[in-house]
């Protein structure tokens, strides 16, 4: 997963899965854009406008744990 914070533009990208698609952009919202794959998996979320949907000092930096081999 990648997720990508523009503060120029108030974007948030969230890239669910990195491998190459054909995507289609489905508008959910006056904010919000699902990227589509293949039978409508979702494979990207696009939130405008961000900073007022989404609390971003809960998300950003993005921290995570790999959990260790047995």
């Amino acid at each position: 997963m990648i997720i990508n914070y523009d503060s120029k533009n108030d974007l948030l990208y969230i890239r669910i899965d990195k491998r190459k698609n054909t995507i289609i952009n489905k508008r959910m919202s006056d904010n919000v854009v699902l990227e589509l794959g293949k039978d409508d998996m979702i494979i990207g979320i696009e939130i405008m406008d961000a900073s007022k949907h989404v609390n971003l000092e809960e998300i950003l930096p993005v921290t995570y744990k790999v959990p260790k081999a047995s």
